[in-house]
């Protein structure tokens, strides 16, 4: 590889909430080669779409250079938002075609950011169809919400 060439990097993410809104987790894995890497997170009272973005963004925000990025995402909220309606937002100072303030807006600025370095593709994927990274990201983020749950104890299990 050149100095100059940037490296390739493959994220694939997931998000999952327990209610809408509920308990939430995200799953994201990393890949460059033959490295791998799995990130996750959860917060107790979000929406699924909160986790989909937040794993792309934890991802994003992981990379310590620019580089060439595919992410592949079940989620088809975050892949046209990313390749259709963002310009259209900020032409009309967030606000969506009903002219409503876009929901997730500091998630959407926060993945803009961290995508800005990147040359990014956005790929979508059907879930739930037995793609091995997008099971694996779907996992780990329901994992997240069990752990929340059993750390919390009772005042978030019937959320």
């Amino acid at each position: 590889m050149k100095l100059h060439e940037k490296s390739f990097v493959e994220i694939f993410a997931d998000g999952a909430c327990s209610g809408n809104p509920g308990v939430g987790g995200f799953g994201a894995i990393l890949r460059s080669g033959e490295k791998v890497r799995e990130i996750s997170g959860c917060e107790e009272l979000t929406t699924n779409n909160r986790m989909e973005l937040l794993g792309v963004i934890s991802a994003l925000e992981a990379l310590k250079k620019p580089c060439r990025v595919r992410v592949t995402t079940d989620s088809n909220y975050i892949v046209k938002g990313m390749t259709e309606w963002i310009v259209g937002w900020q032409e009309k100072n967030w606000t969506n075609s009903q002219k409503k303030e876009v929901l997730n807006r500091d998630l959407w600025e926060r993945l803009l950011k961290a995508a800005a370095p990147h040359d990014m593709e956005w790929s979508w994927i059907k879930g739930h169809n037995g793609h091995r990274e997008n099971e694996r990201c779907d996992q780990i983020a329901r994992e997240m919400i069990k752990k929340f749950r059993a750390s919390c104890g009772s005042r978030v299990k019937n959320a």
